[in-house]
């Protein structure tokens, strides 16, 4: 007779496959379309809030797998908190200024047309272009099964956004910490604009390194009483400066040497310059820095006079102690310029050309011919006219700035910009802006921990922000000047009034509107005594602003104000973090974050960074048309973020594979629950149910506690140890001959029935925010008693496993099953045996503390657990000093459960037999 329909063998349509690529653009779009944002911030009213502020993408080109990284993170962060009941928020946003995109649209139009078109035409291009990309990318992160206010985005080129970004602006001008200056800056001549410290990489570049000699004047030498040739010796690695030297800097506490060939050195770097070849004499006097203070040299390319200065910024672990100083080129020289009066030299135009004024600077003996040559190129020509003054010239590579968008080496270069002063103290503070900045940071939670440390000492040493770009596409810093006294307006109705023209016609109404229109009516100013600033914000400003502008503006539903989380690439420390971080310390002295986290980047299984030429760039919507989201999803949980993260298709295909795992656990448990109706009490649970509950809750504590953290790649390590061995490879497994084979409504059945509805279900809010999908789709196959009154996952609240004493201490029984599944393994290779049920094992049983014989034999899935056996002994094992050996069953297999447990072959076993015949 077939038993098999006696059976209660597992029953769930849910498939085993996900079949991902084609079924999850069906659920998303379903998601999209019902609002689910929408439904999720309904369901939780009232609840804790949780605000996730998202740092916003360039809208230039399509997402890349760093893109996919940031937001699949951003996303299980912002589900997790959500699944544990909070009310959360998050308002996705673009950054849509600047250069990268205004060079694009310059691209498609030709030089000659952008010139010649007017500033408005030009913005509203670029205003397509980024709108465009916008759309992209917005699809591109939904089909990532990313979950946010995608109909409600913040884009920082929207009106009422760029209107923000100015008031913002307001705010700090009116804290004082706004101020003009002319000083060096980083300038990029290949983007023709002033960049901050955010905008600059650093790359190899091969530079001169030189030595010239500067004689000192008559009047000099007689002051510290010389003669004959005397003159200071300084080392550059730019001669296309010295044009514009006005000074030497020297250490005010060190001595000096004069050779007998004439050179003067720091008397610590005068081995070294005997060793290199640069001096050949010996030290005939020495010379205190103070007896040189305000001495003139001569500069030998022009014969213009140099003034010695006194400088703390002189080090002596390289060159000669003695250096060339140009305020127009270098920022230490612009501070010890101004301490000493020296003139600020700029011959330097926007394009990296020597303008006009070069000819005026006796470049011996053809000074026009420098004019509109690119400085770069001027450097052997400068050589040259050096003559016998250049003692000493080579080259070498070293870690130079460049231009992070054009990718071209940058120059120091003085010109009027604006700044955001770091060291001043904001109207109505007690503490400068950068103390300000540090103490916020105090309150900050950081993860990693170590991202402190590099944000801090950034905070610490950074200069004053630059803020103003010579550029066309942005938020213009938008005040007037007094046109005969350069006086700059804050006048708070001129600026209100702009503000308010910003938020009806954007920006653009800088540019389109002439100054009558833009001051409001019955104005105190005359438009004709007043001209435009025309510089505009650096992007940086833009995105740093966006705290006020999406979170305290109320023109968004986005959340509370400091945002909860922040959460970006390692590379923000110096860019978003930092931007947003110093204009929230500027206006409201505290930070706009309470946690930073920070990730890494991502490369391939090599560790190699990913690009198009080697090869071996992961695209995101191929990983989605070949695995799937959720795989990709998993990827990111799997990873540890907070270092860079290694992709390649043989890492995806093993995340498929835990997936799987993941899937068929879920599968097998709901196959199993399908006809219970009602958990039982706590006291119907047996021993081996006691302990996997208990398992379960410890470890889904311990989870719990991982994401809690952020640590999704521990927790997820802790509860796929969890599935593989307690839950599948030992209670899913020893469980299915009371599942399948006991009585529908026995309460050992329902017992074990109970656990798995348990278990899947607090598993499943675990899993939900990775595996937003699939969970659910296990939800739409889950039975009533599991469902309940949920209509989708976004119903889905965690509950922890109900805590319940363990049936037994589980180590003595772990390490027997181990040592027991050892020894038999030879037994199933060799085919002596086709499954263990054909087996029972004799020995101490009082050691082994599962008080119930069933439960014991089941723990073992043998047919008998006993004292001794007279059947065919075929291995044994040790416990504890005890051992115990493992025999052929001594009874016939039962026809049903396959158990040997019964009288023949021909008939059922005692359990079945009631069972069976019911």
């Amino acid at each position: 007779m077939d038993y098999k329909e006696t059976l209660l063998l597992p029953k769930t349509d849910f498939p085993m496959r996900g079949n991902l690529p084609n079924n999850e653009p069906k659920k998303y779009k379903a998601w999209f379309d019902t609002d689910i944002y929408g439904q999720m911030k309904t369901k939780r009213e009232g609840a804790e809030m949780f605000t996730l502020h998202d740092g916003p993408p360039y809208a230039n080109g399509d997402i890349h797998i760093g893109h996919a990284l940031n937001k699949i993170l951003k996303d299980i962060i912002l589900k997790y908190n959500y699944f544990q009941g909070k009310a959360v928020r998050m308002t996705p946003g673009w950054d849509c200024h600047g250069l990268p995109i205004e060079q694009k649209v310059e691209e498609k139009l030709g030089k000659s047309k952008k010139e010649a078109m007017p500033t408005e035409q030009f913005r509203a291009l670029c205003r397509e272009h980024a709108a465009k990309f916008i759309d992209i990318q917005r699809d591109g992160f939904k089909s990532l099964g990313v979950i946010a206010d995608w109909e409600h985005p913040y884009v920082t080129m929207d009106f009422k956004f760029e209107a923000n970004i100015y008031r913002t602006l307001c705010e700090v001008a009116k804290r004082g910490l706004l101020v003009e200056r002319h000083k060096p800056i980083f300038w990029s001549w290949a983007a023709q604009t002033a960049l901050a410290d955010a905008e600059v990489e650093y790359e190899d570049k091969e530079d001169y390194s030189i030595y010239v000699h500067f004689e000192l004047s008559d009047a000099a030498k007689e002051k510290i009483g010389v003669e004959g040739k005397a003159g200071l010796v300084i080392w550059t690695t730019t001669p296309w400066t010295l044009p514009a030297n006005t000074g030497i800097s020297i250490n005010p506490d060190e001595m000096y040497v004069l050779t007998n060939d004439g050179h003067i050195v720091a008397d610590a770097r005068y081995d070294a310059m005997i060793e290199e070849g640069v001096v050949s004499g010996h030290a005939s006097r020495k010379i205190a820095a103070t007896e040189l203070d305000g001495l003139l040299a001569i500069n030998p390319l022009n014969g213009r006079s140099s003034k010695v200065v006194l400088g703390e910024h002189v080090l002596m672990d390289g060159g000669t102690g003695c250096v060339h100083t140009a305020p127009g080129h270098g920022e230490d020289d612009y501070k010890v310029g101004l301490k000493n009066d020296l003139e600020v030299i700029m011959p330097v135009n926007e394009k990296g050309l020597y303008d006009e004024s070069v000819a005026g600077l006796n470049l011996l003996p053809e000074p026009e011919k420098f004019v509109g040559m690119h400085i770069f190129k001027a450097n052997e020509p400068i050589l040259e006219l050096l003559g016998d003054s250049l003692l000493k010239v080579s080259k070498f590579t070293h870690s130079y700035p460049h231009c992070w968008r054009t990718k071209k080496p940058l120059i120091y270069r003085a010109t009027n910009q604006w700044f955001i002063s770091i060291d001043d103290t904001p109207k109505g503070a007690d503490k400068t802006l950068r103390e300000s900045a540090l103490n916020a940071i105090e309150s900050v939670d950081f993860y990693p921990a170590s991202a402190k440390n590099r944000l801090q000492p950034m905070i610490e040493g950074r200069p004053d922000w630059c803020i103003s770009r010579q550029r066309s596409w942005g938020v213009p810093i938008a005040f007037f000047r007094v046109k005969s006294t350069k006086e700059v307006i804050f006048d708070e109705d001129v600026l209100e009034h702009v503000a308010a023209l910003f938020d009806e016609h954007g920006a653009d109404a800088w540019y389109s509107m002439n100054i009558a229109e833009l001051l409001p009516q019955g104005s105190q100013y005359n438009p004709d005594d007043l001209e435009k600033i025309e510089d505009i914000l650096d992007v940086w400003f833009d995105s740093g602003s966006t705290w006020n502008s999406v979170l305290s503006s109320g023109n968004y539903d986005a959340g509370n104000y400091p945002a909860s989380l922040y959460l970006e690439g390692s590379d923000q420390h110096r860019g978003w973090f930092q931007s947003s971080l110093l204009l929230s310390a500027a206006i409201n002295q505290i930070s706009p974050y309470e946690t930073l986290i920070t990730h890494g980047f991502t490369v391939d299984d090599k560790g190699e960074k990913m690009s198009k030429s080697k090869g071996n760039v992961v695209a995101p919507d191929k990983v989605i048309k070949q695995y799937g989201s959720e795989i990709l999803r998993l990827w990111v949980a799997l990873s540890d973020y907070q270092t860079d993260l290694k992709i390649s298709d043989g890492i995806l295909k093993q995340t498929a594979e835990q997936y799987r795992k993941i899937r068929n656990t879920f599968r097998f448990l709901l196959a199993n629950v399908n006809d219970l109706d009602t958990l039982v009490a706590a006291e119907a649970y047996g021993e081996l149910d006691r302990w996997i509950l208990n398992k379960a809750n410890t470890v889904f504590a311990l989870v719990k506690m991982s994401f809690d953290s952020n640590d999704f790649l521990k927790g997820f390590a802790v509860l796929n140890y969890f599935i593989t061995n307690e839950l599948s490879g030992i209670y899913m497994d020893i469980t299915k001959d009371r599942l399948y084979c006991e009585a529908k409504n026995s309460d050992v059945r329902r017992a074990t029935q109970s656990v798995m509805a348990l278990v899947s279900k607090a598993m499943l809010g675990l899993i939900a925010p990775v595996l937003t999908y699939t969970a659910d789709e296990i939800l739409e196959y889950a039975p009533a008693l599991f469902k309940g009154d949920m209509e989708n996952v976004f119903d889905l609240l965690y509950e922890p496993v109900p805590e319940i004493a363990a049936g037994f201490d589980d180590a003595i029984l772990l390490e027997a099953r181990e040592k027991f599944s050892e020894a038999i393994d030879s037994l199933k290779k060799e085919k002596v045996i086709k499954a263990t049920l054909e087996l029972e094992i004799a020995g101490e049983r009082s050691i082994l503390p599962i008080s119930d014989d069933k439960n014991l034999e089941d723990w073992f899935v043998v047919s008998a657990v006993k004292e001794s056996s007279e059947g065919e002994k075929v291995a044994s094992f040790e416990v504890e000093g005890k051992t115990f050996t493992v025999h052929k069953a001594t009874m016939a297999k039962c026809p049903r459960c396959w158990r040997y447990t019964s009288t023949s072959e021909s008939c059922l076993c005692e359990r079945c037999e009631k069972v069976a015949g019911a």
